[in-house]
């Protein structure tokens, strides 16, 4: 049997080795043949968002680098394992950036999967999954968005069996090895874990005050391009509208420059209202986000705040329901409260690709409700107050039946794979023993 562990650590994290020195003990005793990959030491780009995975070179990255051999190495081994510091209740950039190479390892064609829309297999099998995070102190409510990421993740990578474990900075070595055995036990004996339910937390409470300047941080790798500049920028042109002065930033072209992001952190920190837009990667953030969200998170600890600052989010969805992003958007919640922001709510889109980055301005009558949420959140959130709920469930709204929009979907792809002569190998599995 085989065991792959994914190390999201940061160096010199002395919790992240002892985890994986207890995990590594225990699957080495119990006849596992074990690789442990520490992430930080790879060469894996980020995701480019397009789609060359599945219409280019079917069931691999277009970018032949370290990820495509630890890709295989997943999808071939009997148990991966992901090991990170709970990050804002998810995952650190440094695994992210690796989750992130995993929807090769998936089909682009949709199906139903408990009622929802998901993708098919690419493969017949898939590893079992076991997530274990850290945490210097006790947060319940970091605990609970990351074990129900662990949750969605699970139905995405088709694992027949999966469980998350947290441990405490301040356990000793023989609490976290029992923690350990009991993971890796109730995963031999297929026990499921208790379902975990998304923390509830309100929005801001305290008295609204008038926005004067606001940031948006657009989180997609196609930039102006992307249905989160279409969605992100629409929304600040009407705050713009009403005599907020309004800048836009683009992560991902931000994060290898000092200069850039040095002026990334001083927009922050002039902002009233920073508004994160970004396009749904494996249940969450993309990495590139979580790590720019990471940078401002350090660059704020220990600052005092001088002004009252709101937080939002916009997130979008390829699939048709708007509820596929509700976990990502509790780490944007999680990521506010520990940032010291004041968290102002948020919007979920279903179906961004029916948007495809163009200007909500130019989309006629389908854009209609779009405008009408987006309207209705910017006069708020002008006057310092949170996204009201009509919004929310407005945006959320799918605009066309889930059965049409599956259908519609999996009709695009072979046209889309014909432009680079692999029409006939959608479905290939190239990381299969066969393949090898």
């Amino acid at each position: 049997m085989k065991a792959i562990l994914l190390d999201g650590s940061q160096k010199n994290d002395s919790t992240g080795e002892r985890v994986r020195a207890a995990l590594v003990s225990t699957l080495q005793t119990r006849g596992w043949n074990t690789e442990h990959i520490v992430l930080r030491e790879k060469k894996i780009g980020n995701c480019a968002g397009d789609f060359f995975c599945w219409i280019r070179t079917p069931g691999m990255c277009n970018v032949d680098d370290d990820n495509r051999t630890i890709a295989k190495a997943m999808i071939t081994s009997d148990l991966m394992v992901f090991l990170t510091p709970v990050t804002f209740g998810g995952y650190s950039s440094a695994l992210k950036r690796m989750v992130d190479h995993q929807i090769p390892t998936i089909s682009p064609f949709f199906t139903k999967v408990r009622g929802e829309t998901h993708h098919e297999k690419r493969y017949p099998t898939y590893p079992d999954f076991l997530a274990v995070g850290w945490m210097d102190a006790p947060d319940a409510h970091a605990e609970a968005v990351f074990r129900h990421l662990v949750q969605r993740n699970a139905i995405n990578f088709y694992a027949e069996r999966a469980a998350s474990g947290v441990v405490l900075a301040g356990q000793s070595d023989g609490e976290i090895l029992a923690s350990v055995q009991k993971w890796l036990n109730d995963l031999r004996k297929g026990q499921p874990s208790q379902t975990v339910e998304l923390p509830m937390r309100g929005e801001t409470s305290r008295e609204a005050s008038q926005v004067r300047r606001a940031l948006l941080l657009v989180g997609s790798p196609r930039t102006r391009k992307s249905t989160s500049y279409s969605l992100g920028g629409y929304l600040f042109e009407r705050l713009s509208a009403q005599s907020v002065h309004t800048e836009t930033v683009y992560l991902h072209t931000v994060l290898r420059s000092p200069e850039r992001m040095k002026a990334l952190l001083d927009a922050v920190d002039g902002a009233d209202l920073v508004t994160l837009a970004f396009p749904l990667y494996i249940d969450s953030l993309p990495a590139p986000v979580i790590e720019a969200l990471e940078r401002i998170a350090a660059h704020r600890r220990g600052r005092e705040q001088t002004h009252r600052q709101l937080f939002t989010a916009i997130a979008n969805s390829g699939f048709p329901e708007a509820h596929h992003n509700a976990t990502a958007l509790a780490i944007c919640e999680t990521f506010a409260r520990q940032a010291e922001f004041e968290w102002a709510g948020s919007l979920a889109l279903g179906g961004g690709e029916m948007v495809n980055g163009r200007p909500l301005t130019e989309m006629g009558g389908r854009a209609i409700p779009l405008r009408k949420a987006l309207d209705i959140a910017a006069e708020a959130l002008t006057r310092g107050q949170a996204i009201p709920k009509a919004a929310q469930e407005i945006l959320a709204k799918p605009g066309i039946p889930r059965w049409l929009y599956r259908l519609i979907g999996n009709y695009g792809w072979k046209p889309r794979a014909k432009r680079y002569g692999a029409e006939k190998s959608l479905k290939r599995q190239p990381y299969s023993a066969r393949a090898a």
